[in-house]
C-alpha cells in the first residue's frame, strides 16, 4: 500500500508517532497522530494535544506479529525478519516527508525482563541496527540507556503503570480544569506476570509520602500541569504466576492430607478453583522428582477465595506503618475520593465471561462467579459450543435453540478453565490486597468531589466510578502506549518562556531521584540476577543478606585475580627482560649525555645538540690526534660506529690550550699505523689537515682525494677557517 500524499487534507499540519509494544506473546505496532501544536492552538487551549489513531482507516493503525521478541534470545539475527512486516506497515501509512521527524519506539515489557542481561543486550542491539538501516524514522542517539537511547529499550512495570495512568486520565478528561477542579483517576493493570497500581494521593498524603513521581505535561496554551503520582508493581502477582503458586500450594496440602478420592491408578488433587468435575493435568515442578498431577474441580468459589487469600503474602514485613500486600509500602487511599479504572485482566474476567464490564458491583460479581464455578464442566462446554455455532449479536451474545449464550468468539476453552480462579484472584487483590471496601458510601463525604467524578463518568456512559473495568473510551483503546504518545505530543508544545525545563519522560526528569524505580539497563555482570537464580542452592549464611556483600561478586573477582596472577607468573621472564632493557637504556642515555659534555659538544656556551652523537659542523673543533699507547677497551662501545681512538693524554681541545678529558668510549684498542708516505699527522703550523690511518680503510690524501693503499687509509680532519693557534 502506498503511503498517503501531502495533498491529503487530513494530513495538514499532522504529526505522527509509532510505538511497538514488545510483549511476551507478541509485538504490536500502533500508529498515533495529532495536530501540530501551533495550528491546534486555535482550538481549546486548556487541554492537551488531541492524540488519535494515526490512520484514516480505523483498522490499519495497529498490527501485531507473533511470537514475542524475547523468543530471539538465542538467535538475535532473526530479529530483522521478525520486525520487517511492522516497519513496512508503518512506512506504508506515514508520508515519506514526515518520517524523519516521526519518533519510533520499541518498548519491551515482561518477556524481555526475564532474559539475562547478555541476551537483553543482544536483542536490543539487533533491533537498533535494523531500525537504523531499514527506516527513516527518528531514533535517539546512543546513550547509557541503550544503543538507540530511549527509542529501543526495556521498560519497567512502574513505567507501564505510569504511562497507563496518563492514558486513563487523558481519555477521562482528568487533566482538564485547574487547581481544585482537576480530578484524576487511579489506574490498575493486571497481566499474566504482574499487576500495577498508579494514583495521585491526596494533598495531605503527598506532603507525607516519599518516592512520588513528578509528572509534567504541557497544555496547548503553553502552561504546564504537575501531578505527583505514586506507582508500584507486584512482580509474580499476575494471574498466571499466581496460579502457578496456587497449584504448588494445593499439591503441598494434598501431600500433607491425602484425599479419599485418590486411587492406586490415579492420584487426584481436589481444586475448588476449577469448575465442577473438570480434570486438569498440571506439572508439579516444586517437588522432586517432577511429575504430572491431575486436579479435580469441586467448583466452590467461596473456598477458592479462602485458598487464594494467603497468596497475597499480607504478613510480609512492612518497612513503614502502611503497606498493602507483600510488604509494599503504599500511601493510604481514600476510596470515597479516589476512583480507579482497571484494564487488561480486570476487563477480560469481568466482561468476556460474566458480561459485567464497566462499573463494578462486588455483590453482583461474586454472585456471577459463584454460579459459574458451581456449574458442571460438561455444561460449560456445551454452552461454549453453542456460542461457536450461533450468530453473534451486537452485544456479543448468540442465540441457539432459543437459549441466550453470553460468550463471544474471543472466549476460548483455556479462559473458561481458569475463569473461576481468576475471578477469585481479582476479588482478593481488590478488596484484601489494595483495600477497596466492599461497600462504599455513595454520597462520599463533605471533603470529596464524588459528584463531579460521577458526572464525568456519566458523560462517558460508564456509571459511578468507585471502580470500573474498561477496555476503551470511544474508539481509542486504553493502553500504556497511548500514555507514551500523549507525553510525546505534549513535548511538541512550545513553552511560554525559554526558562522552562524541557519536557522529558518522568524517569528522566532530574526532579525524580527515586532510587527504587530505575530504568532497566542491560549489562554483562548482573550479580544480583545470578544470585536470584541460584539462591535455592546457597546456604542462608552465605547469602547477601547475611554477609552484607555479594558472594557471587566476591568469587568472581577472586577468580579474576587468580587468573591475572597466573598470567603474570607465566610472563615473568618477559617482564624482567623488558625492565632490564628499560633500565639499560636509561643508564646508557645518562652516560652518553655525560660523555658528550666531557668531549666538548657544548660549544662556547651554546645549546647542547639533541643527541649525544650529533655534531654541528660549524661548531666542529679542531682536534690534534697523536699516536699513543692504547688503553684497554671500554665497555661502552657502539658496534655501528668506527672503533674509538686513543688520544695521548686523553685531551681533546676545542681550542688550542683548552684541554678536555676524552671519554674512554672514544679510545682505540689498537695503535695508529702510519701510511706509506710516512705521515701520521700533519703539522698544524703549516695549515694542513691532521690525518690518521685506520687499518682496512681507504687512503685519503690531504686534499680529500681517495688513494687506494691496501688496508691502510688516512682520515682528514680539516681545521676551521677561523682557527688560530694560540
Amino acid at each position: 500500500m502506498a503511503p498517503p500524499t501531502a495533498t491529503d487534507s487530513w494530513l495538514a499540519a499532522r504529526r505522527f508517532g509509532v510505538v511497538i509494544d514488545a510483549g511476551s506473546s507478541g509485538s504490536r505496532l500502533q500508529i498515533y497522530s495529532w495536530k501540530d501544536a501551533r495550528v491546534a492552538r486555535g482550538d481549546t487551549l486548556d487541554t492537551l494535544p488531541k492524540v488519535e489513531k494515526g490512520t484514516q482507516d480505523g483498522e490499519e493503525w495497529s498490527m501485531k506479529v507473533e511470537p514475542g521478541i524475547s523468543s530471539f534470545a538465542h538467535e538475535p539475527q532473526g530479529v530483522a525478519s521478525y520486525l520487517a512486516p511492522l516497519i513496512d506497515h508503518a512506512r506504508s501509512h506515514i508520508p515519506p516527508s514526515l518520517q524523519p521527524e516521526t519518533p519510533i519506539f520499541l518498548l519491551a515489557t515482561a518477556g524481555m525482563r526475564l532474559l539475562t542481561p547478555e541476551q537483553q543486550a543482544e536483542v536490543l542491539t539487533a533491533t537498533c541496527s535494523y531500525f537504523r538501516s531499514h527506516s527513516n524514522f527518528r531514533i535517539d542517539d546512543p546513550s547509557p540507556v541503550g544503543p538507540c537511547g530511549s527509542s529501543v529499550r526495556i521498560i519497567t512495570g512502574e513505567e507501564e503503570g505510569l504511562f497507563g495512568w496518563i492514558a486513563v486520565n487523558y481519555l477521562m478528561d482528568g487533566f482538564k480544569g485547574s487547581g481544585e477542579d482537576r480530578l484524576t483517576y487511579g489506574f490498575l493493570d493486571m497481566g499474566g506476570a504482574s499487576t500495577q497500581i498508579a494514583f495521585e494521593p491526596s494533598r495531605e498524603e503527598q506532603d507525607k509520602s516519599k518516592n512520588l513521581i513528578d509528572v509534567r505535561l504541557r497544555l496547548l496554551n503553553g502552561h504546564e500541569v504537575h501531578h505527583r503520582v505514586f506507582v508500584t508493581t507486584w512482580l509474580g502477582y499476575g494471574t498466571n504466576q499466581a496460579r502457578e503458586r496456587y497449584v504448588s500450594a494445593a499439591i503441598d496440602d494434598h501431600l500433607a492430607h491425602p484425599s479419599s478420592t485418590s486411587s492406586s491408578t490415579e492420584e487426584l488433587v481436589l481444586d475448588p478453583c476449577l469448575p465442577k468435575h473438570l480434570r486438569l493435568t498440571e506439572l508439579d515442578v516444586a517437588h522432586k522428582p517432577e511429575k504430572s498431577r491431575t486436579l479435580l474441580g469441586t467448583g466452590s468459589f467461596e473456598q477458592c477465595l479462602q485458598r487464594t487469600l494467603p497468596l497475597l503474602n499480607k504478613h510480609a514485613p512492612c518497612p513503614d506503618t502502611h503497606c498493602l500486600f507483600n510488604g509494599v509500602l503504599v500511601p493510604p487511599i481514600d476510596f470515597s475520593a479516589s476512583h480507579f479504572i482497571g484494564i487488561s485482566e480486570y476487563w477480560y474476567s469481568s466482561e468476556h465471561v460474566f458480561g459485567l464490564g464497566g462499573s463494578y458491583d462486588v455483590v453482583q460479581y461474586e454472585r456471577a462467579a459463584s454460579e459459574f464455578c458451581s456449574q458442571d464442566w460438561s455444561n460449560i462446554l456445551h454452552q461454549h459450543e453453542l456460542s461457536r455455532q450461533g450468530a453473534p449479536g451486537g452485544d456479543g451474545q448468540a442465540e441457539k435453540a432459543g437459549q441466550a449464550v453470553k460468550w463471544g468468539p474471543q472466549v476460548e476453552i483455556s479462559r473458561l478453565q481458569l475463569q473461576c480462579f481468576k475471578a477469585a484472584w481479582i476479588v482478593n487483590v481488590l478488596h484484601e490486597g489494595i483495600g477497596m471496601p466492599r461497600i462504599v458510601d455513595p454520597g462520599g463525604n463533605s471533603t470529596t468531589h464524588g459528584d463531579k467524578v460521577a458526572q464525568q463518568a456519566d458523560r462517558k456512559g460508564l456509571g459511578r466510578p468507585t471502580f470500573q473495568s474498561m477496555d476503551s473510551v470511544g474508539d481509542i483503546a486504553i493502553s500504556w502506549t497511548l500514555g507514551k504518545m500523549v507525553l510525546e505530543a505534549s513535548k511538541g508544545v512550545p513553552p511560554l518562556s525559554a526558562k522552562q525545563r524541557p519536557l522529558v519522560d518522568p524517569l528522566d526528569d532530574p526532579a525524580n531521584s527515586d532510587p527504587l524505580i530505575q530504568r532497566i539497563r542491560p549489562h554483562f555482570l548482573d550479580f544480583k540476577a545470578i544470585e536470584d537464580r541460584i539462591s535455592d542452592h546457597i546456604p542462608s549464611p552465605l547469602r547477601r543478606e547475611s554477609l552484607g556483600f555479594s558472594p557471587v561478586a566476591f568469587l568472581f573477582y577472586c577468580v579474576l585475580m587468580l587468573v591475572m596472577l597466573a598470567a603474570m607468573w607465566r610472563l615473568r621472564h618477559r617482564f624482567r627482560s623488558t625492565l632490564r632493557r628499560y633500565m639499560y637504556k636509561r643508564d646508557r642515555a645518562f652516560s652518553l649525555e655525560g660523555f658528550s659534555l666531557e668531549e666538548g659538544q657544548v660549544f662556547n656556551g651554546g645549546p647542547r645538540p639533541s643527541s649525544p652523537w650529533s655534531i654541528t659542523p660549524t661548531r666542529l673543533s679542531f682536534q690534534l690526534f697523536r699516536q699513543t699507547k692504547a688503553p684497554s677497551a671500554s665497555r661502552f662501545t657502539r658496534p655501528s660506529r668506527p672503533p674509538p681512538i686513543n688520544v695521548r693524554g686523553h685531551e681533546s681541545p676545542t681550542r688550542l690550550g683548552s684541554p678536555t678529558r676524552v671519554s674512554p668510549a672514544r679510545s682505540f684498542s689498537y695503535p695508529i699505523s702510519k701510511s706509506q708516505n710516512g705521515l701520521s699527522t700533519l703539522d698544524v703550523a703549516n695549515g694542513a689537515a691532521t690525518a690518521f690511518n685506520v687499518p682496512g680503510s681507504p687512503l685519503l690524501s690531504s686534499d680529500g682525494n681517495l688513494i687506494s693503499n691496501g688496508n691502510e687509509s688516512i682520515f682528514p680532519v680539516v681545521a676551521p677557517d677561523n682557527f688560530t693557534d694560540k
